[in-house]
């Protein structure tokens, strides 16, 4: 069974608040799958700021409700690790008194996107959604500071999304990835780089984190970046062979051997992801779109015609 034919009723527990050092909290989200992402704060007791939000009105007010239950003031700032609306749908609840900051790719791709979950899981009660795109973008580094604490924002280059974001805090040894990491999950570049991702794995080895906050799944250290650069070498391989062989990707993938990758959930990212490297083995531009209704609609064949279930 793959992680999103779980039964769409499933009682997940509450999100909870883990904290990471003085003033640095990880909100996980369990299970960790579809539209359920971790977010963050990080506070002196003067400020606060958020590290991305949830894809329901009510997820989004739990997370502000649980800094404020924590004794952190009222968030000023949000910074978005890339556009998905499972990260940003709940921005304005933080809007008009927090400013939100993200990749100028962000931007732009949240502005074109629209109510992009609403498109693929029309049945959640999203609550009342305003997209709120960052009003402040950068473009390769920006260096923010909640009072004596350093947040450093880094772009690797088009990974996951085109406008990723790193938020590393080097005094504590703390890195909140967004989903250039998935923890128990598998990962997902069809709207990014299957390349860029490993680009990006280099990057976030070079940091020397001690605690790494995944984009989903729990809090875990940088040993989890080695699991993720031999499933993406895995779809690499799979990719060049396949394209050789005149297959296509869900030919591919309906045949492929998991193996220890069949032990994440998601299983059925694996045919995205063999879209999108298909595309650079070709020569396209990392980023470049791919038609989402057949990279969603082979998905969904490769679980077995059940819908992917957000469970948020």
């Amino acid at each position: 069974m793959t992680g999103s034919a779980r039964t769409a009723d499933a009682a997940l527990p509450e999100p909870y608040l883990t904290q990471l050092a003085a003033g640095v909290h990880a909100f996980i989200q369990p299970d960790g799958g579809w539209c359920l992402n971790n977010a963050g704060f990080v506070t002196d007791g003067d400020a606060t700021l958020v590290v991305d939000t949830a894809a329901t009105e009510r997820r989004a007010r739990l997370l502000r409700r649980r800094i404020a239950e924590s004794g952190a003031p009222t968030p000023r700032t949000v910074v978005n690790t890339h556009h998905h609306g499972d990260h940003t749908y709940g921005n304005s609840v933080f809007t008009p008194e927090a400013t939100v900051i993200g990749h100028a790719a962000c931007r732009r791709e949240l502005l074109a996107a629209g109510h992009q979950l609403h498109a693929v899981w029309p049945e959640v009660e999203y609550g009342d959604i305003r997209l709120t795109a960052p009003t402040v973008t950068f473009t390769d580094e920006l260096t923010l500071h909640v009072g004596g604490i350093e947040v450093r924002l880094l772009h690797p280059g088009v990974a996951h999304t085109p406008g990723d974001t790193i938020v590393w805090l080097p005094a504590q040894r703390i890195v909140f990835t967004g989903d250039l990491v998935f923890h128990g999950g598998t990962p997902f570049v069809f709207m990014g780089s299957l390349t860029g991702s490993l680009r990006a794995l280099d990057l976030l080895r070079s940091l020397d984190a001690q605690t790494v906050v995944p984009g989903h799944g729990p809090v875990t250290g940088p040993e989890v970046y080695d699991g993720i650069e031999r499933y993406l070498r895995y779809v690499e391989a799979l990719a060049r062979s396949g394209r050789e062989a005149g297959r296509t990707p869900l030919e591919v993938a309906r045949e492929a051997d998991l193996g220890p990758f069949g032990e994440l959930a998601e299983s059925e990212r694996l045919v995205a992801n063999l879209h999108r490297a298909y595309a650079e083995l070709a020569g396209g531009e990392p980023g470049a779109p791919l038609d989402p209704v057949a990279g969603f609609g082979e998905m969904t064949a490769m679980n077995g015609g059940v819908p992917m279930a957000c469970h948020a």
